[in-house]
């Protein structure tokens, strides 16, 4: 299942954001030099191409547009490493104008003094267009350095550009640089990062998720797009990149179950089992017939904690049919062996929140469901809010030019 899928009238967040004018999407570029990784990475995160089958991919020879639905709209621009966008021929205003964020990807097991050479072109051209975009640096193909020469790379990736920049006067432009790679989930969470800049209510969405913790004792939250597991928000606690880990593939889990045994089945049988496990404490002692997760390493470094998966209701979380035709939010926990505990809600059809938080405070489920559930209230306000505003400028638009109209000669 890919983002591309799903065709221009059905968008995966319907009624949420994608009813914008499709020409004011906001865009996100990838760029950098031949084989830097760029149309792998396009592939990796946003249609779920396995890593290695990237290793098969053609050089890019021309600009691939590629219309993304998620929770907001935007457009991924992969532009060719070869292509040289300052010739005269082409028009910088057009391609850097509507651009919400740059995203600039070095090889770092290559020679990449040439790459830093047109990351600087790069960002002066385009910030003289365009001053509100956001500079991202990948630095890609990570995983094959040591842990000392990531660092050293990174170190001298950053101090040589900000030194470049300062010299030609753009000392106040801000670059961020990630260590990336498709073979884990750094690519993810570098993406997360640079997708959240794009979301005018993610304040909104991280206050709120503050509150979530702080009244619920939860110590960390996400809220995954669940198709690229890319998280848009988190509270304001620092993120591990562990937990970022286990919640992502926490995903993976509830989905490849979900297609395999179906979900209404899986959630008549879990629900039972959390009332009859109620009261107890140690959720180890089940019976044979219930269905065990995957292996995990727990946060407190014990390695292959085992997990239980403890429910799983039905839901659209896989956007998967429901074998009694309902469309019952999707519902799941993993009890991992250093207790800490997994918590999954479907927010709407294809966001999900998860949440990481101990075995003693998740005796408390009853209060954590309903903030949970005055949560997903406080998110359809915000985003109504947004509609509202939406349709009173559409209807000031109309207005206007129904008063140009009637001028008209």
């Amino acid at each position: 299942m890919s983002y591309s899928d799903y065709g221009d009238n059905d968008p995966i967040y319907g009624d949420d954001l994608a009813d914008e004018d499709r020409e004011s999407r906001p865009r996100l570029m990838l760029m950098g030099l031949r084989r830097s990784g760029k149309s792998s990475i396009q592939r990796v995160v946003f249609h779920k191409m396995s890593p290695t089958e990237t290793l098969f991919l053609e050089s890019t020879s021309k600009i691939n547009k590629d219309n993304i639905h998620s929770f907001i709209d935007f457009q991924v621009w992969d532009f060719p490493g070869q292509m040289d966008f300052f010739d005269p021929t082409f028009d910088t205003t057009a391609i850097f104008g509507e651009v919400g964020a740059l995203v600039f990807v070095i090889d770092s097991q290559d020679d990449y003094m040439e790459a830093l050479a047109r990351l600087h072109s790069t960002v002066v051209a385009a910030y003289r267009v365009n001053p509100n975009i956001t500079f991202e640096v990948f630095i890609h193909k990570v995983d094959g350095l040591s842990e000392d020469y990531k660092i050293d790379t990174q170190r001298d990736i950053q101090q040589t550009t900000t030194d470049e920049l300062a010299d030609a006067g753009l000392e106040n432009v801000q670059l961020a640089f990630y260590l990336t790679s498709i073979y884990d989930h750094s690519i993810f969470e570098a993406f997360s990062k640079v997708i959240q800049k794009l979301i005018p209510q993610l304040p909104t969405l991280e206050n709120l998720l503050n509150i979530l913790c702080a009244n619920s004792g939860i110590e960390k939250a996400f809220l995954f797009d669940v198709i690229s597991k890319i998280y848009i928000a988190t509270d304001s606690s620092p993120v591990d990149s562990q937990s970022y880990e286990i919640c992502s593939d926490m995903i993976d889990v509830i989905i490849d179950i979900s297609s395999i045994y179906g979900r209404a089945a899986i959630g008549a049988k879990s629900q039972a089992y959390l009332e009859d496990q109620e009261g107890h404490e140690d959720w180890s002692h089940r019976p044979d017939s219930e269905s065990r997760g995957g292996d995990y390493e727990g946060s407190n470094g014990d390695t292959h904690s085992q997990a239980l998966a403890t429910g799983s209701r039905a839901g659209s979380l896989s956007n998967l049919p429901t074998q009694s035709g309902g469309n019952h939010e999707a519902f799941s926990v993993i009890k991992m062996g250093n207790g800490t505990v997994l918590y999954l809600r479907e927010v709407n059809k294809y966001l999900a929140l998860i949440c990481l938080l101990r075995a003693e405070t998740f005796e408390k489920q009853g209060l954590i469901d309903y903030n949970v559930h005055c949560f997903k209230e406080a998110m359809d306000q915000v985003f109504e809010l947004k509609r509202a505003e939406r349709n009173r400028r559409e209807m000031e638009a109309n207005q206007q030019q129904q008063i140009t109209g009637m001028y008209d000669p």
